[in-house]
């Protein structure tokens, strides 16, 4: 846990590409409405599962998830056949017991996600010199949390009158200074769903900031399950102790 948050603070730090601000106003946010926020809110696992697709289909091919494994993705709702061969879909490099040498095989479940790139350096030659940043604790890198994705994919466009933008940049308004080296991922239909779902730009920025999410707390369901019964647990011993108080202590003149 304290690594996640570690990460989470150097990745804010981060930028997506370094660009000067064109204005200190900011546009506001979109606001999502998804069904994890508060403290009663639950992850949509259809939209995450969703979510998932969109990152093999378009993410992956640029951005990585180096704190996740394979077998997270159980938690999901995946069954171990299901997981097994959506890791398998990947090759991982080892060193082989048999020769010693580096060798290719199947990813499997106690893998790690498999980065898109070997190394920073090659990740900015293929990215005009930017340096896709990790999605696994994106949202908790950024301010906005899961809006700010939300809003992120949905926020590319023309650039305004008198606007300049620089080499290889896009407009985005949602992203501080709206210039921004990530082209745009998403379009309407961009993927479809194995569900049949609704696959709009906004559905899509729905499903795939629902799983970015998940990603960064894949266990915030289950936490929140705990805290609320810790918290029943603690007003019900509080109340069971107060009335043993006052029938031990009836006897005494207060």
């Amino acid at each position: 846990m304290i690594r996640r948050l570690f990460l989470a603070a150097a990745l804010a730090a981060l930028p997506l590409v370094s660009v000067p601000a064109l204005a200190e106003d900011e546009t506001p946010l979109l606001q999502g409405h998804f069904s994890f926020e508060g403290p009663f809110g639950t992850l949509d696992r259809a939209a995450a599962q969703r979510g998932l697709q969109i990152y093999k289909e378009v993410c992956s091919n640029c951005h990585g998830l180096y704190e996740l494994s394979y077998r997270n993705l159980s938690e999901l709702g995946y069954n171990d056949d299901e997981v097994k061969a959506f890791a398998a879909q990947s090759n991982v490099t080892e060193i082989s017991d048999d020769t010693g040498k580096p060798a290719e095989r199947p990813a499997r479940p106690y893998d790690k996600f498999v980065r898109p790139f070997p190394n920073d350096i090659v990740a900015r030659l293929s990215n005009n010199g930017a340096l896709p940043p990790d999605l696994a604790l994106i949202v908790k890198a950024r301010e906005g949390g899961a809006d700010y994705l939300y809003s992120l994919m949905q926020g590319y466009g023309d650039a305004p009158a008198g606007v300049k933008l620089g080499e290889n940049l896009n407009y985005n308004k949602y992203f501080k200074g709206h210039q921004i080296a990530m082209p745009q991922p998403l379009t309407d239909g961009a993927v479809t769903f194995a569900d049949g779902a609704p696959n709009t730009l906004k559905d899509e920025a729905y499903d795939v900031a629902t799983f970015l999410e998940w990603a960064s707390e894949p266990e915030a369901d289950q936490r929140k399950q705990i805290g609320w019964k810790v918290v029943i647990f603690l007003v019900v011993t509080t109340v069971v102790l107060y009335i043993v108080k006052r029938k031990i202590w009836s006897d005494v003149e207060h």
